[in-house]
C-alpha cells in the first residue's frame, strides 16, 4: 500500500486487514501505518508498516488503484513484482530477477546453515565466514553431500 511514506492517515486497521486475509491476501505491506496494531499482530497473516497510526477516522477504506504501479518506502513496486518481509524488514524483488534470487537465496541459506552449525560447533569464523579458506568450500560440499542438500 502506498501511502507517501505517511503514518499519520492510516492505511489499514484490523478490520480491514481481516478482510483482505479471508479475501486470500498472502501479505499486508504498507510505507504508512495501520491502525490496531497490536490487533493485526494476533492475525496468521504478515503485515508490515512503519508505526501505529492516527485515528481510525483518517483512514481510507477504498483502495484508489488495484495491480497499477506504485511506491511503498523508497522502493517502486509493479504488478508481478515479489514481496517478501520478515522481522527484519521487507524488500521487493522485481519480477525479472525473482527466480535468478531465489536460486542464490536457496545456496546463501544452505551455506549459512552449515556455517551455523559450524560455529555452534566451536569452530571459529575465521576463513569460515565468509568462505576464504579452501577448506571451507570442501567441508561445505561434505555438509551438502550428508544432509542432501
Amino acid at each position: 500500500m502506498d501511502s507517501r511514506k505517511d503514518a499519520r492517515a492510516a492505511s489499514a486497521g484490523g478490520i480491514l486487514v481481516g478482510r483482505l486475509m479471508q479475501r486470500g491476501v498472502a501479505g499486508v505491506v504498507t510505507d504508512g501505518g495501520f491502525r490496531d496494531s497490536a490487533k493485526i499482530a494476533t492475525l496468521t497473516i504478515p503485515a508490515y508498516h512503519q508505526r501505529p497510526s492516527a485515528p481510525t477516522n483518517l483512514t481510507l477504506h477504498q483502495a484508489i488503484a488495484i495491480n497499477e504501479p506504485i511506491g511503498c518506502g523508497d522502493a517502486p513496486v509493479f504488478p508481478g513484482d515479489v514481496v517478501v518481509g520478515d522481522n527484519d524488514g521487507v524488500i521487493v524483488i522485481p519480477a525479472h530477477l525473482a527466480d535468478e534470487i531465489a536460486d542464490e537465496a536457496v545456496e546463501m541459506t544452505a551455506f549459512e546453515d552449515f556455517v551455523t552449525e559450524q560455529v555452534h560447533a566451536g569452530r571459529s569464523i575465521l576463513g569460515l565466514y565468509p568462505a576464504t579458506d579452501e577448506q571451507t568450500l570442501v567441508d561445505f560440499a561434505a555438509w551438502r553431500t550428508n544432509r542432501g542438500r
